[in-house]
């Protein structure tokens, strides 16, 4: 079977804290409700309702997620950079003769922007899933390794039946990571490289 690498997108292979923050407090100014963006963006992961519904009430996030969304590619795009050691992992998983996946939480639009600007070559990109979602897709795609900066992705792995590949640039930890079933914890993607060529 060839090689299908599946990678997570926020803060596992871009750094999006600074254009999501910024996007927040556009929103904020707009709808007038408080939103402390710099905690947002400790806790990336997670469906955008998810995060919304800590700041409006029910009734309100869907106005909320469709005013931040039409909002992003104004002001999240060009503040977001390739996460430290990205475009090395990418490369690694072609030099290898494999296909690189994105499977993201993300709605797949605004994903492709920010591959597109940051010049990230993928093969395919899923996006607007979350946890088990994910795996069945990364399933779907053949995916034998997903890596990934949340416990969720390591549930995503568990159920693709891939290696789950936990990084500590996000929000989890690595006893967390490893918890939530991840095989390997790398600090970041610079370690990447290596481990795929020990992998074999």
């Amino acid at each position: 079977m060839p090689l299908v690498v599946g990678f997570d997108l926020d803060l596992t292979l871009i750094d999006s804290r600074a254009g999501i923050a910024a996007t927040y407090r556009e929103l904020a100014a707009r709808t007038g409700v408080m939103i402390d963006a710099d905690l947002v963006v400790t806790r990336l992961g997670p469906p955008l309702a998810h995060e919304m519904a800590n700041w409006f009430p029910p009734a309100d996030v869907a106005s909320a997620v469709a005013t931040y969304r039409s909002l992003y590619p104004t002001f999240a795009v060009t503040p977001t950079t390739p996460m430290p050691g990205a475009v090395a992992a990418i490369a690694a998983v072609h030099e290898a003769g494999g296909r690189v996946v994105v499977v993201t939480a993300k709605n797949g639009p605004h994903a492709r922007l920010h591959l597109d600007h940051l010049g990230l070559a993928v093969d395919e990109l899923a996006g607007d899933l979350w946890a088990a979602e994910k795996g069945v897709r990364l399933r779907e795609l053949g995916a034998s390794v997903y890596v990934g900066d949340h416990v969720a992705d390591m549930t995503a792995a568990r159920v693709a039946g891939a290696t789950a590949v936990g990084v500590t640039s996000g929000p989890c930890d690595a006893d967390e990571l490893t918890a939530g079933g991840a095989d390997v914890v790398l600090p970041d993607l610079h370690a990447f490289p290596d481990w795929l060529r020990r992998r074999g």
